[in-house]
């Protein structure tokens, strides 16, 4: 696990008999619950007692007592957890933890960042090469058994620029997997990340605009915090090249859908990849189901069988560390919200 993150944090060390954690999630976190999982966590120490609740009464009964919550926990059922010292969250967004009274407590709130980036960026470049590749024309052919070679309309990445934007463990592998397409990649980060041989280019996000009318094809793989909010709007799509793609796979709230829709309405975007959409899930009768050139998936890119032994070893190490009262795996700032 050379590639996680960890923030020298530390949670103070409790005597054996007072350790409690408790796991609870939905049908989603299948992975989190099954037998292999749960041994894991139990047998990464033995010194703390691991408790499975279902949500709702049994989990707001459980966490009265509780130390660690992995899976999380509600605004509502925050105040009833009095010992609370530790947080774990599933996924790498945490903007469902953007409150006052969180955010100033002491409790430790991480995340499995990074994880979950390969996935999610093969992810992401299926849907464009759905998209430049007009997969999903051949796919409806396919269904009435038709042959037919007429190639116009597909497209080749090589050459292509991408403005990759959040430059964290999902684009810094959609940046190496478009790389490795000949893409030429220019990321938008806050962070000072020097460019390389697979970004040639970084700018800040207040620059997003400057680098929009060069992109072929933008990734927005950011968090979503007050400040990324529905950073794509109108203006956005208004400077992209005509013709340009738009792909989404880390928070729907980071895009205007409306304005996106107006973007594919006037046949200014080639064709958009979404895994995520606002609202979720999208409405049967919203207007981006109409699109023939909208690939739309149910928000699944971070699934895959390596994704989920990848959160199961953040968890468990988690687990060891907390016990033990050394730094924990990515410690999210809560303040910043990532």
């Amino acid at each position: 696990m050379k590639t996680l993150l960890c923030v020298c944090l530390t949670v103070s060390l409790l005597p054996a008999a007072d350790r409690k954690i408790v796991i609870t999630g939905t049908q989603q976190h299948w992975w989190a619950f099954t037998d292999d999982a749960l041994r894991q966590y139990r047998e990464a120490s033995k010194d703390v007692d691991i408790v499975v609740a279902k949500p709702g009464d049994e989990f707001a009964r459980e966490i009265a007592d509780a130390d660690a919550v992995i899976g999380g926990i509600s605004r509502a059922l925050f105040p009833k957890a009095k010992k609370l010292k530790w947080v774990q969250s599933y996924s790498a967004g945490v903007e469902d933890y953007q409150w006052k009274e969180f955010i100033e407590s002491s409790v430790v709130l991480t995340n499995c960042k990074i994880v979950q980036g390969p996935t999610i960026a093969d992810h992401a470049m299926a849907l464009l090469l759905a998209l430049t590749r007009d997969l999903h024309r051949f796919y409806q052919e396919r269904s009435r058994e038709e042959w037919n070679r007429a190639g116009e309309g597909l497209t080749e990445l090589q050459d292509m620029t991408a403005v990759v934007i959040g430059l964290g463990g999902i684009g810094s592998q959609i940046a190496q997997r478009a790389h490795g397409f000949g893409m030429k990649v220019i990321g938008v980060d806050p962070k000072d990340i020097p460019p390389g041989a697979m970004v040639t280019r970084m700018v800040y996000p207040d620059q997003l605009n400057s680098v929009l009318p060069l992109a072929d094809v933008v990734f927005v793989a950011a968090p979503l915090t007050p400040q990324s909010e529905r950073m794509i709007g109108q203006r956005q799509f208004d400077l992209m090249k005509k013709g340009s793609y738009f792909i989404a796979v880390s928070r729907g709230r980071l895009y205007d859908t409306a304005a996106l829709v107006r973007a594919l309405d006037s046949r200014k975007l080639a064709g958009a990849g979404l895994d995520v959409t606002e609202p979720e899930p999208l409405p049967k009768g919203h207007a981006l189901w109409k699109f023939p050139n909208v690939m739309i998936t149910p928000h699944v890119a971070s699934q895959s069988p390596g994704s989920h032994r990848r959160r199961t070893a953040v968890i468990r190490e988690n687990i060891v560390r907390f016990v033990r009262g050394e730094p924990l795996m990515n410690v999210v700032d809560k303040q910043k919200g990532y």
